[in-house]
Formats: structure tokens, sequence, C-alpha cells
């Protein structure tokens, strides 16, 4: 266990919230959109809004920031491990994304690419 003050639970409650919300609200503004597979569906469209305009995979960044914060408040090992693992299963699957909306955007992504950073706003 790794030695926590309330302050780390409290940031880490909030975080984990945060997080949840910024997911749930990304997957309500992809809409239809939304896969479990990389796959094109009838009508889809590059979104660039919402959560969309501050990281190019906010579900992803939002379910990260959830597990951090979870860990945070557990205080154990075991979480923070979690969250790496998630992310490397994460980063696996969005860089599949990530060559699918290359070739499906070919005139948008891009740029997209290039103004909205992939996970972490202004970083990564």
């Amino acid at each position: 266990m790794i030695p926590q003050s309330d302050l780390s639970g409290v940031i880490g409650c909030l975080l984990c919230a945060a997080g949840i919300l910024f997911a749930i609200r990304a997957r309500y503004i992809l809409g239809e959109n939304w896969s479990g597979n990389v796959t094109l569906k009838q009508g889809h469209e590059l979104i660039r809004t919402g959560p969309y305009s501050i990281v190019r995979h906010p579900i992803y960044t939002g379910a990260l920031l959830g597990l951090l914060g979870s860990a945070m408040v557990t205080g154990e090992m075991k979480g923070f491990v979690a969250v790496i693992v998630c992310f490397l299963g994460f980063w696996h699957k969005l860089k599949m994304e990530e060559n699918f909306m290359m070739e499906e955007f070919p005139d948008q992504y891009p740029d997209y690419r290039k103004q909205v950073k992939m996970l972490i706003p202004f970083i990564f």
C-alpha cells in the first residue's frame, strides 16, 4: 500500500468522477459513430466537437483518468499497475483507430491530428 493523505483521496475521487463524466460525454457526442470494433458505420463522420476538441480519444482519456483516480483513492500499487496495463491495451486499439481514421478521412484527419493531441491535452 502506498501512503496516502486525505487530500490524495479527495483528488482521486475528483479525478475518477471527472474521468468517468468525460468518457460518458464523449460517448454521447460520438453517437451512432461509436462501435466496439474499429469499423466504418453508415454515414460515418469525423467528430471534432465537445471532448473531441480537447483530445482525439476522449473515451480512453476519461477511462484512464477514472482508473488513476481510483488508484489514488485505494493507494494500492496494483491500482497503478492496472492503469499502465489499460493504457497499453488502449494504445494498441487507438493506433488501429488512428490508421483507420487516416484512411477514411484523408483530407480532414491530418489537420485534426495537428490541432488536437491524442490523449493528454496540450501534451500528448
